[in-house]
């Protein structure tokens, strides 16, 4: 009996989609810059990597063709002629660049409306939302109150949050209300309960999540982010593919920041992880425990926070390597009439201005031993990866979306 996998690299985008304009991100390609820088023979600082991007497992399930489907070009080191699987892009319809339109519009829903943003000023949010959640939260105040880079806005508060017990509150390009506080000094549970009552009172303007941010360290210079970062979320407006396979008696695991991103629903297991190396010996675990009909999605988020939002380009170079080495493992794993989705949710090209997602396209790399190899073109939104998957696991297709199977 079949099962599916997919594993989500956040923010592995292979090119600006078509209004990507209008996002201010016409050019960028994260997949492609990342490969040309490499091309260059740069190294990176720390001496991890140097030389041309090696990924060649990915490559074979067809990466280099779908960046040269998505833009016309292919990259360095890159093969448009992959050996084995079928492989295309995905196009977004959901409006916006972010994590929930991007993974809900995959489950097979797209975003029927325009998600709430907090404005470039300073301060950055409504000054009655701010008083009414020092009232509720019993907070001395809060610090940040602006768009900043996570890391950076801890070292620059994270001293002073610990001396005054004020959160670091702070929101970006995506329609986030984030907060992060000292897991010792402030609480980790403490954080988590302040973070609910953000989310109480953020969802009614379509905020589509509040972050927990917690941090350890002692000062500016060893501030570290913990890997118990939570995310509230607004559920989706409609069943999604978690929803469906669960409601036909199916196992759905979610790993990595999977449920948050789902609000819970139609999880059966929540496995999580911090890290590429240890979320992909999550999904190894998943794999093993999985039933017949079993789904198991698995969010690869260090992509984004860690090497995307910083514009670290070996970083990323080195962390698409890293799961391109390990992917035999998966694919040795898989029984004969198993799928295996490789896809992404958006981009956050390395290379651009600024620390923001990129509007891009994604590639859709799909696998089975049963699978005989193709191109599936582009697809006009995410949610064919959700009714592809569906169809594979004998769902019963859902409003949008067609599967390519």
């Amino acid at each position: 009996m079949p099962r599916a996998i997919i594993c989500l690299l956040d923010s592995v985008g292979i090119g600006g989609a078509p209004d990507a304009t209008a996002y201010g991100d016409e050019g960028a390609n994260t997949v492609g810059h990342i490969a040309q820088w490499a091309a260059t023979g740069k190294a990176d600082r720390q001496g991890l990597r140097a030389g041309p991007l090696q990924v060649p497992n990915m490559d074979s399930m067809g990466l280099g063709a779908a960046l040269k489907l998505s833009t016309g070009t292919l990259p360095p080191n890159l093969s448009d002629r992959p050996k084995g699987g079928r492989f295309g892009v995905g196009r977004e319809i959901s409006r916006g660049k972010d994590t929930p339109s991007g993974h809900w519009e995959i489950a097979g829903v797209p975003v029927p409306f325009d998600w709430g943003y907090f404005p470039r000023t300073i301060p950055a949010f409504p000054p009655d939302l701010v008083a009414e959640f020092v009232r509720r939260a019993g907070l001395p105040g809060i610090l940040g109150d602006r768009h900043a880079s996570g890391t950076d806005i801890i070292a620059d508060l994270g001293e002073e949050h610990i001396r005054t017990g004020k959160p670091i509150c702070y929101t970006s390009i995506d329609s986030v209300f984030q907060i992060a506080a000292h897991e010792s000094h402030f609480g980790l549970d403490r954080l988590y309960e302040i973070c609910r009552i953000a989310f109480a009172l953020t969802e009614p303007l379509k905020i589509g999540r509040v972050i927990a941010r917690p941090f350890l360290g002692d000062s500016a210079q060893t501030f570290k982010r913990t890997g118990n970062r939570r995310d509230y979320a607004i559920a989706p407006p409609e069943p999604t593919l978690l929803d469906r396979n669960r409601a036909a008696g199916n196992q759905v695991f979610a790993i990595g920041k999977i449920s948050d991103i789902y609000a819970g629903s139609g999880v059966t297991h929540k496995l999580k992880g911090t890290g590429i190396a240890q979320l992909f010996d999550r999904t190894l675990e998943a794999l093993d425990m999985a039933a017949d009909r079993a789904f198991i999605m698995t969010n690869f988020v260090d992509f984004d926070s860690e090497y995307g939002h910083r514009r670290d380009v070996p970083g990323y170079a080195a962390a698409l390597e890293l799961f391109d080495r390990r992917l035999p493992e998966l694919i040795a794993r898989l029984r004969p009439d198993d799928l295996l989705v490789i896809t992404a949710d958006h981009g956050n090209d390395p290379t651009w201005t600024g620390t923001d997602h990129t509007r891009e396209q994604v590639p859709i790399l799909v696998f089975s031993p049963g699978l005989g190899p193709g191109e599936i073109g582009i697809r006009p939104t995410f949610a064919d990866i959700g009714e592809s998957v569906a169809a594979w696991l004998g769902l019963v297709p859902g409003r949008h979306g067609k599967s390519f199977l």
